[in-house]
């Protein structure tokens, strides 16, 4: 098997990237909703908790819950 110097590359980063004092995905997602909420009204979410946006920026799943949770919110603003 030969890995394409793209994949190796985005894994070497992410390795490079990682923190001692990182989240797991149940912690991150504990947090999500404060996370979005915190956003939602104009804070700096990522300055006040920046361990979530650290995994949120590394985890594609977390990211994608995140994303899904803020335009299912955004939505149902508009609907109002």
């Amino acid at each position: 098997m030969q890995l394409q110097t793209e994949t190796l590359t985005k894994v070497v980063n992410s390795v490079l990237a990682t923190r001692p004092d990182e989240l797991d995905c149940g912690s991150c997602h504990s947090q999500i909703d404060n996370f979005v909420e915190m956003l939602r009204e104009g804070k700096k979410a990522s300055e006040v908790k920046p361990l979530v946006q650290h995994h949120l920026d590394m985890c594609g799943d977390c990211n994608e819950e995140f994303k899904a949770l803020l335009e299912a919110l955004e939505a149902a603003d508009a609907a109002e």
